[in-house]
């Protein structure tokens, strides 16, 4: 697989049952990684889902998905501007196991694709990542992101942090 074998695209409401079923698989395979719990996730309808979905077109906003040729969703990455002074963030991140690593070229295909967006909102895109996340820092850290210095308490548990990272775009 190679990601030139995947289709990348918005999501839209109309792929909320997509969506829920990928947010689970990202949410079993990194409990730390996304500021929602498995039982949470579970629990949302599916006006919540298509909320979800909408917002590969929402207004400084967007989330993407990578979808392979048997039309199963194996990746996806999200975006939006909180406000102006924070400017675009990165959000959502996640590739499937069998989808990862630097010879598929997932992961920089969507990042590369967020990061277009992100140029028509400001000229750097920030993320936070959790402090114990080492896979995931380092793939950010060769997309030219550096830490900023700053932490924020992660909001599952508030004794441990994400680190706050950032880039020029």
């Amino acid at each position: 697989m190679t990601a030139h074998e995947l289709t990348i695209r918005r999501t839209t409401a109309d792929d909320w049952r997509e969506v829920r079923a990928l947010r689970l698989e990202m949410i079993r395979d990194t409990p730390k990684a996304y500021v929602e719990t498995l039982e949470t996730a579970q629990s949302h309808d599916e006006a919540e889902w298509r909320m979800r979905g909408a917002r590969g077109s929402a207004e400084h906003g967007i989330a993407i998905a990578a979808i392979d040729a048997s039309g199963r969703w194996v990746a996806t990455m999200g975006g939006f501007v909180p406000d102006v002074s924070t400017g675009p963030l990165l959000v959502g991140v996640y590739v499937a196991p069998d989808a990862r690593g630097r010879e598929v070229g997932l992961a920089d295909a969507l990042l590369t694709t967020i990061e277009d967006w992100a140029r028509t909102e400001s000229d750097r895109l920030t993320l936070h990542v959790h402090e114990e996340n080492a896979r995931a820092r380092a793939f950010y850290e060769r997309r030219g992101f550096v830490a900023t210095g700053r932490t924020v308490p992660y909001p599952l548990a508030p004794d441990e942090l994400e680190v706050e990272m950032s880039r020029a775009l």
